[in-house]
């Protein structure tokens, strides 16, 4: 390994840039539908040997010595965002004759502007770097801020954090609820990177056995969470998705509007399978609603035909605010309850919406070239806050669309909730790694609250998903349909969020003590 690493170290110019490029590739491996984790073992190894060599000249500057690093970190960054959100292109080929245009800065322009932070995550590990497990120390704190800020600069966008790689099984997703997705992602890199200790005589047995204590505490709770902590008693609330797998083109074909409208309404009235209960609430996908409700007052008489008295339906729709005011009306991502009588008894509107899909930023600059929205032209306006949407009794906290991946967008009215409720529309990606990432995205919000969730997608994946992260009924990608289960019951504590929040800043904080005691040392062993 010693003679391996040596060889890595010593690589130059467009021989290492490419092996940087191929390390963060191979990480994709990891991520859905593979969920071959170790795949970022050898990912993460290479990152730590390649920045072993990425030096400067002694009389450089401050920025000069750092960018060796710095590209290294952006070339690794660069492929795995290209590798693992190749697919956001197809949502451009739905239209292709007004979109395609975009198809390049979709698959290589966001990756590289998304590398930046992975950059930058080198270039500060760099700062901090030694000879020992100080720099596995030094890689894993400076990879938990980079993720951070992904994750919240300039709306935020934590698509396929590292964290998400180190959890495909709900045996090792349980340590999300203690320390959340943000310590997940710092501890994760500090185990994936510890192999690169094989090729370094110091440090290498603590580093390695540090690694190998984080990973078993992670199979250790992870059995006890799921096995030995008694489960919550099961609602009785019996939920039913509906999963219709309408091709976007056809959604956005002003003249199938009746036909999609009837498939999700036969769905609903469909009888439940043999010994099932009549579900009480039922829940259609993201602008599953193909025109403006309030507007169309025969298709709450065709809803309340279909439903019982004591049922709901929960159902994605474009709500509009503002019509006929004399002011240009407002429109919203959102979702409606309605009763079996056909009355719109609640709403909540989407408040993270997708830039470039739902808005523009810089409209002005953007509609003087011509250049609209994908999803919505004109753009959707975001609401200020989410707030619970209650059926049956159950407040139930809405998460429309990516807003799942945002564990930032829970607020504290989770704790009153029975309940996350995910409703989106990924037909915009057809058949690719896409949805798979965003249903296991979603699941992990379920482990970090303790709340069940439930997630109904137009073409999958639906399902209903424990406060573990376990699939208690579901339907598979492109497989219309519709699946009953009774609503899972809830671990949730007030607070939880909270505690996840000073866990991610104590790992933090450990680690970076660990990086500066070791980079001290390696100072004034070198001096």
């Amino acid at each position: 390994m010693e003679g391996l690493a040596g060889r890595v170290m010593l690589l130059s110019g467009t021989r290492r840039a490419l092996l940087a490029f191929l390390a963060g590739l191979v990480g994709v491996l990891a991520l859905p539908p593979f969920g071959f984790f170790a795949a970022l073992f050898v990912s993460f190894t290479l990152l730590v040997w390649l920045i072993d060599g990425a030096s400067a000249a002694p009389e450089a500057g401050f920025l000069r010595r750092l960018a060796p690093a710095f590209r290294i970190g952006w070339f690794f960054g660069f492929g795995y965002f290209v590798g693992g959100l190749w697919w956001l292109g197809n949502a451009l080929l739905v239209e292709a004759d007004a979109f395609a245009w975009a198809l390049p800065l979709a698959v290589f322009g966001l990756p590289a502007f998304l590398a930046f932070y992975y950059g930058i995550a080198a270039a500060l590990a760099r700062l901090l770097w030694s000879d020992g497990m100080g720099r596995i120390a030094a890689l894993a704190f400076a990879f938990g801020i980079g993720e951070w800020l992904r994750g919240t600069l300039f709306t935020g966008f934590p698509w396929n954090a590292v964290g998400y790689g180190a959890m495909p099984v709900p045996l090792l997703m349980q340590s999300a609820g203690v320390v959340g997705i943000a310590g997940m992602n710092a501890l994760a890199v500090f185990v994936f990177a510890a192999p690169a200790l094989i090729g370094t005589r110091r440090g290498r047995g603590l580093g390695l056995s540090l690694a190998a204590l984080l990973f078993a505490a992670q199979l250790g709770y992870g059995y006890h969470a799921l096995n030995v902590v008694p489960a919550p008693e099961n609602e009785t609330t019996v939920i039913r998705l509906v999963q219709p797998v309408i091709d976007q083109a056809m959604k956005l074909d002003d003249s199938a509007r009746a036909e999609i409208f009837e498939r999700h309404l036969a769905f609903s009235a469909a009888r439940p399978a043999e010994d099932g209960r009549r579900p009480d609430i039922v829940v259609w996908p993201e602008t599953s609603i193909p025109f403006i409700l309030t507007d169309n007052p025969d298709a709450l008489v065709r809803i309340a035909a279909v439903l019982e008295d004591d049922q709901v339906l929960i159902a994605g729709a474009v709500r509009t605010e503002g019509a006929g005011s004399g002011k240009a009306p407002r429109y919203y991502n959102s979702i409606y309850a309605v009763d079996g009588r056909g009355q719109i008894i609640g709403a909540a509107d989407k408040v993270h919406l997708v830039p470039f899909g739902e808005y523009m930023p810089f409209a002005e600059v953007f509609e003087g070239l011509g250049v609209d929205a994908v999803a919505m032209p004109g753009g959707f306006s975001a609401a200020r806050e989410p707030q619970l949407l209650n059926a049956l009794g159950k407040g139930l906290y809405p998460l429309i669309c990516y807003e799942a991946i945002f564990p930032s967008e829970i607020t504290g009215a989770a704790d009153a909730a029975a309940a996350l409720l995910n409703v989106t529309n990924d037909a915009w990606f057809g058949r690719t790694p896409g949805p798979y990432q965003h249903f296991h995205q979603a699941r992990l919000r379920a482990v970090e609250r303790g709340l069940p969730l439930i997630r109904a997608a137009n073409n999958g994946i639906s399902a209903v998903v424990d406060a573990k992260g376990r699939v208690v009924a579901g339907l598979a990608h492109d497989v219309p349909g519709f699946v009953d289960a009774t609503l899972p019951g809830r671990y949730a504590a007030a607070g939880r969020a909270k505690q996840q929040n000073w866990s991610f800043l104590i790992v933090l904080g450990v680690l970076f003590a660990t990086a500066g005691i070791s980079r001290i040392g390696f100072r004034n062993r070198t001096n």
